[in-house]
């Protein structure tokens, strides 16, 4: 496996786009296309939340129906969330419209939606974006990166990520995908909005099995401000064009698969809470030595979901009894008597904690640790030889002022 640069279409077969449909008060770039020159096996997790977007309900039933599709057109400003039987019937009049314009099935088309919940579609503006976008589709990374930006809300910076993958046959394949998630990030199942696509040959069932495996670990471990949305929905697309041989089962290709895209789901985790709401920083924290994965993951999560500790490092104060305090209420059993911490950044390693016991530590050291752009807190429990990582962002004054009129 390597990291190449690129996004949906940097494997075989997947062309993009985007376009400025007038959804958007900006005037900005608003709605993607995402078109498979062949069809398409899908795999795809949603979120637990109540609340479901009718695109939610839309891709949630193709995906049980194991149906398979042609292309994805995902819109941002509008949610289409709350929005009763209407909102379903835009959903199949936008599909339509997608089916109508690049001469394929209705039935072969996935939907995405980020924006103001409890708004209809403007479906005017949705078809005329959808014709837009079947125009000017191209294969290129700056038409996939087109589609990355017209998926924003929030954002500041669109987010991609692509692999190479090679197989025991000999032949090679490729995963790349896109992301977008500012606010609203505290996901139960994948991120805000996540559209992966590879052109390696792997079976329904095993596609699945992949993406539901990687989730926990890379998009389940993202908090930016503890709201898990309405919309959440990540779609993994496979059209076969690479010609390995079948993954069918486990064994070393579905390995190979699975390390892409975990690295792919990662990177892109990673790029979310490092543009969260406000954000200055991207905070990881680490939890090694623990005695169950679980336990590792959920203290992991609840460090970086602390509004205290965001507070904290937004404030470049080492005040490590946050950390502590979040792992404690996290759900897991520990004896914090055996825990070290210490804080990394590219400035340097503090200690802070051995044993339960502060570490005298120069605060304006710390202050130095703490000012760069990408932080580390990492518990070692001295429990066991499970580990886990979680990402989320410092909390900040802006993010309030984002929040408070963001609908307005």
């Amino acid at each position: 496996m390597e990291q190449i640069t690129g996004g949906v279409t940097a494997a075989a077969g997947f062309y993009a786009g985007g376009a400025a449909a007038g959804i958007k008060k900006n005037g900005g770039a608003d709605m993607a296309m995402i078109v498979s020159s062949a069809e398409c096996r899908v795999a795809g997790t949603f979120t637990t939340n109540a609340v479901k977007a009718a695109p939610v309900l839309w891709d949630r039933a193709f995906v049980t129906d194991r149906r398979t599709a042609r292309a994805v057109v995902v819109n941002s400003g509008v949610a289409n969330a709350c929005t009763g039987s209407q909102g379903m019937d835009y959903c199949a009049a936008t599909a339509g419209a997608a089916a109508d314009a690049l001469g394929i099935e209705a039935d072969k088309v996935l939907l995405g939606s980020t924006g103001v919940i409890g708004v209809q579609l403007p479906m005017e503006k949705i078809e005329n974006g959808i014709r837009m976008l079947a125009d000017q589709l191209g294969k290129s990374e700056a038409d996939g990166r087109a589609a990355a930006e017209a998926i924003m809300t929030t954002d500041t910076v669109s987010k991609e990520a692509a692999v190479t993958l090679s197989f025991s046959d000999g032949t090679s394949a490729v995963i790349g995908g896109c992301a977008k998630g500012s606010g609203m990030i505290h996901p139960n199942m994948c991120t805000m909005l996540s559209f992966i696509t590879t052109d390696a040959c792997i079976s329904r069932d095993m596609l699945q099995k992949a993406l539901s495996s990687v989730v926990p670990d890379t998009f389940n471990m993202v908090s930016v401000d503890g709201d898990t949305s309405t919309n959440d929905t990540c779609l993994l697309l496979a059209n076969g064009l690479a010609g390995n041989k079948e993954i069918t089962e486990e064994g070393p290709d579905y390995g190979e698969f699975r390390s892409g895209l975990l690295a792919v789901c990662t990177a892109l985790a990673k790029k979310m809470a490092a543009d969260g709401e406000g954000a200055t920083c991207l905070f990881e924290c680490v939890i090694t030595n623990a005695d169950t994965e679980e336990a590792a993951r959920k203290m992991a999560r609840s460090v970086v979901s602390s509004s205290l500790t965001k507070a904290a490092i937004a404030g470049h104060d080492a005040n490590w009894g946050r950390i502590l305090c979040a792992m404690g209420y996290s759900g897991a059993s520990f004896d914090y008597a055996t825990v070290d911490l210490r804080l990394e950044s590219r400035a340097g390693v503090l200690p802070i904690m051995k044993g339960g016991i502060a570490v005298p530590f120069d605060e304006d050291r710390a202050k130095e640790i703490l000012s760069q752009p990408e932080i580390r807190a990492v518990a070692d429990m001295h429990m066991g030889d499970c580990s886990a990582a979680a990402w989320g962002c410092d909390l900040t004054y802006d993010y309030v002022r984002i929040n408070a009129d963001y609908r307005s």
